[in-house]
């Protein structure tokens, strides 16, 4: 089955990140130090489609590594089933670096992870290949009040505040 774009409803790739955002002043669950991004509060790991719209979204402690923290967004992403049964490659940046996590992720779910650098003659932002889809995507998200920081007390709420920030954008885009 199509969609009128000629596009398949299944993506083919995606691109997953995490963005580390400051807690409410009397924030206190599941909070922690991300010492990378000097950053106390919460982390959001995105996977998103290279549309920039949002598959799955997990909202976790800062302390939490990056390639723990994707292992539980890409559980969620192919517990999807149908949505993404075409999805065969991750774009991911050097925090997700490891053979180990590569190995997982291909004998898990048969997806290849393409890691992709900044070259190292570039200083300061440079946009990367498949991989800005998914900065762009937190660009969008911060654009929403709510979201410039992390004010739920739940994870769980924060993450449903993202998938209704989501929600407004694809609306604001059919308008």
């Amino acid at each position: 089955m199509r969609v009128d774009a000629g596009r398949e409803p299944s993506p083919s790739e995606a691109a997953v990140d995490s963005q580390s955002v400051e807690t409410a002043t009397m924030i206190s669950i599941d909070v922690g130090y991300d010492a990378g991004k000097k950053i106390h509060g919460r982390k959001r790991h995105l996977s998103v489609d290279l549309l920039g719209l949002v598959l799955r979204v997990l909202v976790t402690s800062a302390s939490l590594p990056e390639r723990e923290g994707a292992k539980k967004v890409l559980n969620r992403v192919h517990d999807t089933g149908n949505r993404v049964k075409r999805l065969n490659t991750i774009w991911m940046d050097g925090g997700y670096r490891g053979e180990e996590f590569m190995r997982w992720v291909m004998d898990m779910f048969r997806w290849i992870v393409e890691i992709v650098l900044r070259p190292l003659e570039k200083k300061g932002f440079t946009v990367l290949p498949k991989r800005w889809v998914v900065e762009r995507t937190f660009g969008w998200l911060n654009w929403c009040r709510r979201l410039s920081k992390d004010y739920e007390r739940l994870p769980e709420t924060s993450e449903i505040f993202i998938y209704i920030a989501m929600i407004r954008i694809m609306v604001r885009r059919l308008a």
